[in-house]
């Protein structure tokens, strides 16, 4: 009896830690929403994105830290910092951190933190609303030493549906209402004018592939094929590794089937391959090559593996194609080769 009793304690005992747990997490988001979407509005900072690291570095307002010193985004002191100081141990004993006089403060600081910052500078390239993106990028610019920090941000968002704050910044900027305005616009926000069917975070489930013809570049915004093979036109700044996790693709599959050496950021735009792609053009012969375009280019526009472009043209590894030439995309025996280039990528 004694030992059924105390089971029954433990489990009241879970559930009421938990019940705390969630009591805290939703008044921290009811309190500091707002300073996260006008912090939005003034910066381009996404409102989810302030909110989930708002929960995770300050337990939800509850960390020593914060209690001291309202610093809500454990920001360290740097070289720059002329303000309030706060000691505390954290991945070094007694490091500095910075003391505000208000949560206030610490979120607008937080928001110049990055804006200001050049190793965060290609976040604002990004969708604010693509906070898969964002999470993996702040990951990857080194905002913090923990390896799931990119995933717990992304697991918070999901869970406590922050995603909605972005999306009431972004309506009040489109509807030139950058006030404070009635709560109930988080539960509208998904029906204005920014939806969440334009959540670049959701391309997992875009619309089915559609095998087209690109005219100029023209790519569309979802998912579709090149050469029966399925395809997506990524914009610099984008994440491989938020990719990956959308698409539910291995990072370094994903690597692969684009022939590309390990990184994260992309530099520039560029078609991403979410399949392997064939090793030859199932619909045309040849791809006369543009002004500037390399075999790396075609291999992507084109749909075919890199390494069966060399073969099929007997050109070595590290060369180009000149313009105007035809680069050929099956097997065969071709009329003649392309006349190559030293290096030009």
């Amino acid at each position: 009896m004694k030992k059924i009793f105390s089971g029954l304690f433990a489990v009241v005992a879970l559930t009421n830690l938990a019940t705390a747990q969630t009591n805290a997490v939703q008044q921290y988001i009811d309190t500091y929403k707002e300073l996260a979407i006008n912090e939005e509005i003034r910066t381009g900072v996404p409102a989810a994105i302030t909110l989930a690291q708002g929960l995770l570095e300050s337990d939800a307002g509850r960390s020593e830290l914060s209690l001291s010193s309202n610093n809500h985004f454990g920001i360290k002191c740097k070289s720059d910092w002329t303000g309030n100081v706060v000691y505390q141990d954290d991945d070094k004993k007694n490091e500095c951190f910075r003391s505000y006089t208000s949560v206030a403060d610490s979120y607008r600081d937080h928001s110049d933190f990055l804006k200001t910052r050049p190793n965060y500078a290609f976040l604002f390239q990004l969708d604010p609303a693509d906070y898969t993106s964002w999470a993996y990028g702040l990951k990857q610019a080194g905002y913090a030493t923990n390896r799931e920090y990119a995933k717990l941000l992304i697991k918070s968002i999901n869970d406590n549906n922050l995603q909605q704050y972005t999306l009431v910044a972004l309506n009040r900027i489109k509807n030139g209402t950058q006030q404070d305005v009635a709560s109930n616009d988080a539960d509208n926000a998904t029906e204005d004018s920014y939806s969440l069917n334009d959540d670049k975070s959701n391309t997992a489930t875009a619309a089915p592939a559609v095998n087209i013809e690109v005219l100029d570049g023209a790519y569309p915004q979802h998912e579709f094929t090149i050469n029966q093979t399925k395809v997506i036109y990524a914009t610099a700044g984008t994440s491989l590794f938020a990719l990956a996790s959308n698409y539910n693709i291995a990072y370094k599959k994903l690597l692969e089937f684009n022939e590309l050496d390990k990184i994260d950021i992309l530099q520039k735009d560029q078609l991403i391959f979410l399949e392997r792609k064939p090793k030859k053009s199932l619909s045309k012969d040849y791809h006369v090559v543009a002004a500037s375009e390399t075999i790396e280019d075609i291999a992507q526009k084109e749909g075919v593996q890199l390494q069966s472009l060399y073969e099929y043209n007997k050109m070595q590894k590290g060369l180009q194609p000149a313009p105007g030439e035809k680069v050929y995309l099956h097997p065969g025996k071709p009329t003649y080769f392309p006349k190559l280039l030293a290096k030009r990528k």
